[in-house]
């Protein structure tokens, strides 16, 4: 029954427009104002119409229209046919000997099986379906942890092998040195010898020639021949030096040999998602809480990047062309002083503890050796290096950029030695990946190979994998800080942890190599971190923008 609210008091309107009811039609049940009845009539022609004042309505079943006779109503249910029928349809003989029901009869089961089904549905059905969804929701939840576990003991197994070939290969180096030493001393003492021996050789032929010249009877009777011992003499034989034997079955064996040692990574079945993971623990951790174990006095103001070399020094730059390596205590043990006009553009430490940096002016990047800058890397034209990161593999990450202002492009070039190995620029669709703007862009290889980029001008970080496709973006958002999300220098660390400056916030943001938020370093007196790098004990060394200091923060813990 349609009603409609006014004034203090529901009103109860006809239902084919919203004048207030003054009729009612039994047959149909429908409400009805005075100026509809005639519609409603001519609506439904065929039917027969019962139209009383609407205080006289009588509440009844609504009978349908026969589908075979115009203007009858059906009355009876035909259970053979299973369908409603009026007199006609009976009179006429198209259900004859059929069984018939009264159409209320048929009303009345029809509402207790409705009945019957929702009480089943209430008590029965929906009470085990959620607990089948309970059950489900469970489940989702122990499996989400399971392989959490499994990310979470997959790197520690990652770290855990990365360490085990560095010992063999820090065991192979060893052995190279002391074998070589070994070899080389051997033949540095039979060199010694044969000099000794043509000396002496030397020696015996002036006498020999003085004597031949000699009238004395006596010296020469005292000759005695020196051809046998000298004819004799053991010759140089090949000392052979130990060489590196190395074989790689891909996906199954790794084996490599020298000197009668051999090292060999073997798998020894095809590993499946079943593979039940070793629980091994890396014997590191997140401390609770940190500890500044060093505060740095400077003299740049700015300080624009920290590169660390070895556990206790560090190259560092500010706003003008000169480089200096100073100590944990602030001793300084080194400078260089560049050809650029301004500030250097980036800089980094090699593998072998080479300071490189780059050169806008020349479009170069330079390592100094013996104190003298080299050309290691000249960039494309019309390109110009910003910031730089050595990784594991002896490559170089170079930043570049092209353009000025707000149009400035950026894309970062991966070199091996002097040649280009890879381009990231553009994303699966051929949009760019960084945002264009004169802020550079920092960068840091984790132990996956996924490259780790703050895009201070998207403010954001973003990490692609090895072959340059995104994989996430973190927006500081889950740090949930009080001002906007500042991104700078970047670095990764043992646990394969992503740690960025968020120089707006005074705060370190610490990820995992997945991107998820783990915690926030800011309770060390940070004033507007810039500069980050991390020395070879897992050390932080954090160099504030304008508070002329750096603090060392030791944040890891090992297990005695």
């Amino acid at each position: 029954m349609a009603t409609s609210t006014s004034w203090a008091q529901d009103v109860i309107t006809c239902d084919l427009c919203d004048k207030p009811t003054q009729q009612f039609c039994n047959s149909c049940q429908v409400n009805l104002c005075d100026t509809c009845i005639k519609k409603h009539r001519d609506e439904f022609k065929s039917l027969i119409h019962e139209i009383v004042p609407f205080i006289e309505r009588k509440i009844q079943l609504v009978f349908s229209e026969c589908r075979e006779h115009s203007g009858q109503r059906c009355e009876v249910n035909c259970k053979k046919c299973n369908k409603p029928v009026c007199v006609k349809c009976i009179v006429s003989g198209t259900h004859e000997g059929h069984d018939l029901e009264e159409l209320t009869e048929t009303h009345e089961k029809k509402i207790q099986k409705i009945k019957s089904d929702t009480e089943e549905i209430k008590s029965n059905i929906i009470p085990k379906c959620q607990n089948e969804d309970h059950k489900v929701e469970n489940t989702i939840s122990k499996n989400k942890s399971k392989i959490n576990d499994l990310e979470k003991e997959s790197k520690k197994l990652r770290k855990l092998w990365h360490q085990e070939v560095d010992n063999i290969f820090d065991k192979i180096d060893s052995l190279s040195q002391s074998l070589g030493e070994q070899k080389l001393n051997t033949l540095q003492g039979y060199h010694k010898k044969i000099r000794n021996l043509i000396s002496e050789i030397n020696k015996t032929v002036k006498l020999n020639e003085k004597l031949n010249n000699s009238n004395n009877l006596f010296e020469v009777d005292k000759y005695q021949s020196k051809l046998n011992e000298y004819q004799d003499f053991h010759e140089h034989m090949d000392l052979k030096f130990p060489f590196l034997s190395s074989n790689i079955e891909k996906g199954k064996e790794l084996s490599i040999e020298i000197g009668g040692y051999r090292a060999t990574l073997k798998q020894m079945s095809q590993p499946s998602l079943s593979t039940d993971v070793s629980r091994l623990t890396t014997g590191i951790r997140n401390m609770d809480k940190v500890r500044v174990i060093a505060t740095i006095p400077i003299t740049y103001n700015p300080l624009w990047g920290v590169a660390c070399v070895g556990e206790a020094e560090a190259w560092i730059y500010g706003d003008n062309e000169t480089i200096t390596r100073i100590d944990i205590h602030g001793t300084l043990k080194d400078t260089v002083n560049t050809t650029c006009q301004e500030e250097p553009g980036g800089i980094s430490v090699t593998r072998g503890r080479e300071l490189i940096y780059s050169e806008h002016v020349s479009n170069s990047v330079n390592i100094v050796r013996d104190g003298k800058s080299e050309t290691l890397i000249t960039t494309p034209r019309g390109w110009t290096p910003r910031r730089l990161f050595c990784t594991r593999s002896i490559e170089i990450l170079v930043q570049v950029c092209k353009g000025g202002g707000c149009h400035t492009k950026k894309k970062i070039i991966r070199y091996q030695g002097k040649n280009k190995k890879q381009e990231i620029s553009n994303d699966e669709q051929g949009n760019p990946i960084f945002k264009n703007g004169p802020y550079s862009l920092y960068m840091s290889e984790n132990n996956n190979g996924d490259v780790c980029v703050s895009d201070p001008e998207a403010v954001a970080v973003v990490v692609v994998d090895k072959t340059g496709r995104v994989r996430f973006r973190y927006d500081g958002t889950p740090a949930r800080r009080e001002k906007s999300f500042d991104p700078r220098d970047i670095v990764t660390d043992a646990l394969s942890q992503i740690i960025v400056t968020d120089i707006n916030n005074d705060c370190l943001h610490i990820l995992d190599q997945n991107g998820q938020f783990l915690r926030c370093v800011d309770d060390c007196g940070l004033e507007k971190p810039l500069g980050l790098s991390v020395d070879s004990e897992g050390r932080l060394w954090v160099g504030s923008w304008g508070s002329e200091e750096i603090k060392v923060i030791e944040y890891l813990q090992k297990s005695r």
